[in-house]
């Protein structure tokens, strides 16, 4: 019987109104980041921005249907969903299927639409490794029986990623698995030895292929070739400086006008630095830490341990692929080409992530363990109640 002090969430608020509040921030950005390319490749300043509005009407829906439906539907439904993200992926290198853009084969087109597998794929990986680990209990820390089928799991995500070739990809998609892997209760002596074995296959990746090697160098040298592979990421740091503290305004952009690569797409945080200053782009940094300090909230109090690890693999996507963009434009590690969640143009990365987030929304209507105090006194510091910093 439960506590008569202790309360039940309807849904995290402060989360769902920061997962609106990037989407909003994404459309803005990308109406005025657009417009160029839109007018280039269809004669319409509008034209992926109005592109861009559909994509978030479908996904609104889909948010609005995976928060309705019971997460433990997704626990039953997981060994289909992986499978058909696999033949998805797989679809890519069949020849009139997956088709090529800036050099990687990374996307499919089946009647008339296109979109990118490796996106279904994190989410799919995501709902299967929670389930996997919760079948697996207190073995997660037996070698043979869960490390070492772990390491197969990544050893076949690795195979289709890195041929496309999509190294930020898969090592985005390897860290959420492995942070959802050290909360099932992994041995920290294989977390470790796993580490080891990730630095070292980074090293021989970038060594096996010189276009790694080379954004490496420029990472190491930014200036050492601006006018070739150090283009992308001195026309974006321009951008960054340019704005200034408060930025040159929205709309002003001088870098959308085909100097800085991908503008509405992977470079969108430079572009909303240019525009909104500092300040802006401090803002877009603190939502993002708010989703994550409410997303593991509610992977802290979720019922179950499914739920629990679904909540922290989701939230651990969001987060580090959003840190992972933003770091690569400040130039703090190499460029990667994945998109800035809820804010770069991209209908399958869209989609995905707000299907991805309705799920996160429907485990937080499902946690408990708050007192009514302690509720109370959350709302009175709207502060703690937004960000979770200094309450109970």
């Amino acid at each position: 019987m439960r506590s008569r002090g202790i309360v039940r969430e309807r849904i995290n608020f402060p989360l769902l109104i920061s997962i609106i509040s990037l989407i909003v921030i994404g459309a803005v950005l990308i109406s005025s980041a657009s417009v160029v390319l839109s007018q280039q490749i269809a004669g319409d300043p509008n034209y992926y921005f109005k592109d861009h509005l559909l994509s978030l009407a479908i996904g609104f829906v889909l948010m609005f249907i995976a928060y309705k439906l019971d997460y433990t539907l997704w626990k039953k439904l997981a060994p289909y969903i992986i499978i058909g993200a696999l033949f998805l992926l797989a679809l890519i290198f069949v020849p009139g299927i997956g088709f090529e853009h800036g050099g990687a084969t990374r996307w499919v087109a089946v009647g008339g639409i296109n979109f990118s597998p490796t996106e279904a794929y994190k989410l799919a990986l995501i709902i299967y490794l929670a389930a996997w680990f919760t079948k697996k209990g207190a073995n997660v820390k037996k070698l043979l029986y869960s490390t070492i089928p772990f390491l197969a799991i990544l050893g076949i995500t690795a195979a289709l990623i890195l041929l496309q070739p999509d190294m930020g990809t898969f090592m985005i998609t390897a860290l959420i698995a492995c942070v959802m892997y050290f909360v099932a209760g992994a041995s920290m002596a294989h977390v470790i030895a796993m580490f080891g074995l990730g630095v070292a296959g980074i090293i021989f990746l970038i060594k096996t292929e010189p276009y790694r090697i080379s954004r490496f160098m420029i990472f190491l040298n930014p200036t050492s070739d601006q006018s070739g592979a150090g283009y992308q990421i001195n026309q974006a740091l321009l951008a960054i400086g340019t704005g200034g503290l408060f930025g040159l305004g929205f709309g002003q952009s001088r870098q959308k006008f085909n100097y800085l690569p991908e503008a509405p797409s992977d470079s969108i945080f430079a572009i909303a630095a240019e525009e909104l200053g500092l300040l802006g782009g401090c803002l877009i940094l603190l939502i993002f830490i708010i989703v994550a300090v409410q997303g593991f909230r509610v992977a802290q109090r979720a019922p179950d341990t499914f739920s629990r690890l679904l909540a922290t693999g989701i939230t651990s996507w969001i987060v580090i692929q959003a840190f992972v963009n933003i770091f690569a434009m400040l130039s703090l590690i190499p460029l990667t080409g994945v998109p800035l969640p809820f804010l770069s143009m991209g209908s399958s990365s869209t989609l995905v992530l707000m299907f991805a987030s309705g799920i996160l929304l429907n485990i937080s209507k499902h946690t408990e363990g708050e007192t009514r105090e302690s509720r109370m006194h959350r709302r009175r510091n709207w502060w703690s109640y937004l960000t979770g910093f200094g309450s109970n």
